[in-house]
């Protein structure tokens, strides 16, 4: 089971592409917890749920270089969504970018 965590603002704008990344992930046969939530929201979640990776939405990719230095003790991947990936709501490619920094 993959646990895929998208920051945004206010953990609304992603729903979308959180249905399609769930979408892409079940015709693949991937398991994996999909999930958008609010950047005030991250602490709590990391603090009670194991997270293989974290992606920004385009909106707060400039916490990147925070998020990695405060969660540099959990070893987690963190990076931004593409542009073009998030604006086409491209839910298979933003799939593969996670799943590709989870390794």
């Amino acid at each position: 089971m993959k646990n895929i965590m998208l920051v945004c603002v206010a953990g609304m704008s992603t729903s979308l592409l959180v249905t399609k990344m769930k979408r892409a992930a079940q015709e693949q046969n991937i398991e994996a917890d999909i999930y958008a939530i609010a950047e005030n929201e991250v602490d709590k979640v990391l603090a009670n749920k194991k997270v293989d990776v974290l992606l920004l939405g385009p909106q707060v990719r400039y916490l990147k270089g925070t998020f990695e230095a405060k969660y540099k003790h959990l070893n987690l991947p963190i990076d931004s969504i593409q542009m073009t990936d998030y604006g086409m709501m491209n839910g298979e490619n933003v799939l593969k970018q996670a799943l590709k920094l989870i390794g």
